[in-house]
């Protein structure tokens, strides 16, 4: 990687001005990671009692995903003009908008006001609206954290995010399986309103921070250029992340239809069920960011070569699993996994820039995972319609050559960094 640039944010904040800063808003991240997996416990049985199909419900999240896709790296790059501070309440108050719409489509859909054809495409149309402003959520935040970290603290900062957003995603799938129970609309109602409340929060408790001008001796990153996908210093890093999560999208997707058929559940039972599981699934990630990144200093592409072995075997366990206990524990090793590959992930790219493009690093590299759930629906639903197991045992077979890319990087990155070395050598 090239030589790691200094963060000029972190300066600007005192002792005790950072450490609120950092809790306002973690607290934050845990409302926004509640609500985002809110709607992955019920979606699957909710769209099967509307009468669509697994390819149509798995649709929705591959047009929105694309959506975020695209509009990801524009909200980075406002974050940067704009501060993270204003693009981050304009994310909460589009994703509470757009929840709330989304779910009144569904019910208007489920007291047969609406023909399921006119419900299936109001949802995507909805989806798509709310996805468009949601997306600049996590850049915001993302860059607000690479912003009050240091070179040496970015990748626990990211750890830290990702922890956070574990937390919210323990309670989300919990509550959403408790809530569930009241009406499986019951969940997104309170999505809604938790992610105005937390906008709210935001607006009125997480300090700004002073934006800074380019650095005169930045030798790549120009303010003129804008940071592309194909920029060399973060190009491994995105192959990565498009391909990571492309698996991840391809397995979540389908994993509350295999729970429903392979333990023979009733809707609001696999709601229920499924919400336990990515609660187990979330706690294990939050496990291993707090037990594992916060006490052990590794490279990130050190954790990827960790993360990505285990997230291969929970994928291979998810395909032979046919009890409840063994898709669960399956899930928990998918969430140690990539409770440790996320945040490297992001650290890696974020550190591979300057501080004044730690927006647009966080637009381009958070868009990966979006990239990855437009594709990985759609290639779920359609395997998962030709084979019930096929999807896991094509993500296993995605991840091989991954953790062959990433092990070559790490010797590229050595190779790189004796050359470095010897060259500072020489000159001194």
């Amino acid at each position: 990687m090239p030589d790691q640039p200094t963060n000029h944010y972190s300066a600007a904040l005192s002792p005790v001005e950072f450490r609120y800063a950092r809790l306002i808003l973690l607290t934050a991240l845990v409302s926004v990671g509640f609500g985002f997996t809110v709607l992955f416990a019920i979606l699957g049985p909710l769209g099967r009692e509307v009468g669509m199909s697994e390819l149509q419900i798995s649709s929705i999240i591959a047009a929105s995903s694309l959506v975020v896709f695209l509009a990801s790296p524009r909200w980075g790059r406002l974050s940067d003009r704009w501060g993270r501070k204003r693009v981050m309440v304009i994310g909460l108050f589009g994703y509470a908008c757009g929840n709330f719409l989304f779910a009144s489509v569904f019910h208007l859909t489920l007291i047969g006001a609406l023909i399921p054809l006119a419900g299936y495409l109001l949802l995507m149309l909805t989806r798509v609206m709310h996805a468009s402003v949601m997306s600049a959520i996590m850049p915001a935040s993302s860059a607000y954290m690479a912003d009050i970290t240091s070179v040496t603290t970015r990748t626990k900062g990211m750890g830290a995010v990702g922890a956070a957003n574990n937390f919210g995603s323990i309670l989300g799938p919990a509550l959403g399986g408790l809530l569930a129970g009241i009406t499986l609309l019951t969940p997104l109602w309170v999505a809604s309103a938790v992610a105005i409340t937390t906008a709210l929060f935001v607006i009125f408790l997480l300090p700004d921070i002073p934006k800074v001008a380019p650095s005169s001796s930045s030798s790549q990153g120009s303010p003129g250029k804008k940071l592309s996908y194909f920029d060399p210093r973060i190009l491994p890093y995105i192959i990565v992340g498009a391909l990571m999560f492309m698996g991840m999208a391809l397995v979540q997707q389908t994993l509350a239809f295999r729970f429903q058929d392979v333990l023979g559940l009733t809707a609001v039972e696999t709601a229920q069920t499924f919400g336990i599981a990515m609660g187990c699934s979330a706690a294990a990630s939050l496990v291993s960011q707090i037990g594992l990144m916060q006490r052990i200093n590794l490279t990130p592409f050190q954790w990827l070569r960790v993360a990505l072995p285990i997230l291969a075997i929970a994928f291979a366990c998810l395909a032979l699993a046919d009890t409840r206990n063994l898709m669960i524990t399956a899930m928990v090793l998918q969430g140690v996994g990539m409770g440790l590959a996320g945040p490297a992930f992001m650290a890696g790219a974020s550190l591979a820039v300057e501080p004044h493009e730690q927006g647009a690093v966080a637009g381009i590299a958070g868009s990966c995972g979006p990239l990855g759930f437009t594709v990985g629906p759609l290639l779920g639903g359609f395997f998962y319609q030709i084979s019930p197991d096929l999807p896991y045992w094509f993500t296993f077979a995605i991840y091989l050559p991954l953790l062959v890319f990433v092990m070559r990087q790490r010797r590229g990155e050595k190779r790189r960094d004796q050359r470095i070395a010897a060259q500072e050598d020489s000159a001194s």
